[in-house]
């Protein structure tokens, strides 16, 4: 079974002054049914909801690391596309680049996208 890790912002740190179609409840609501979707298509997936610290997001993930190999990871747009967390995103990637060698690299555009991604790799 392919054992994927999904990385995303965690709902409760999100900024939903710009999303105002967007809160909290509903966030949580897709990202469970994005996982959901996940684990009904067969695969071993593990969340890891972050904040937007890059030293303690590190830690947080490195903790997940060392409890199982992952063969995919996704990382959710919220971490990749807004411009304040770039640094964020940078560690990120190259905290898994080094723990993780030969782990396969996945980008959602929503919580609803996260299984298309997923079968692009797998």
């Amino acid at each position: 079974m392919t054992k994927i890790l999904t990385i995303g912002l965690h709902p409760s740190v999100i900024d939903y002054s710009k999303h105002p179609d967007l809160d909290e409840a509903t966030l949580t609501a897709r990202i469970e049914q994005g996982m959901g979707a996940l684990r009904a298509a067969g695969f071993d997936a593990v969340s890891c909801p972050i904040g937007t610290d890059p030293d303690a997001a590190e830690e947080f993930i490195r903790e997940r690391l060392s409890e199982a190999h992952f063969d995919v990871v996704v990382i959710g747009a919220g971490v990749r596309m807004a411009p304040e967390h770039t640094i964020l995103f940078e560690r990120l990637i190259n905290l898994l680049a080094a723990t993780a060698p030969g782990i396969r690299f996945c980008f959602n555009t929503s919580p609803e996208t996260t299984i298309d991604a997923i079968r692009r790799w797998v």
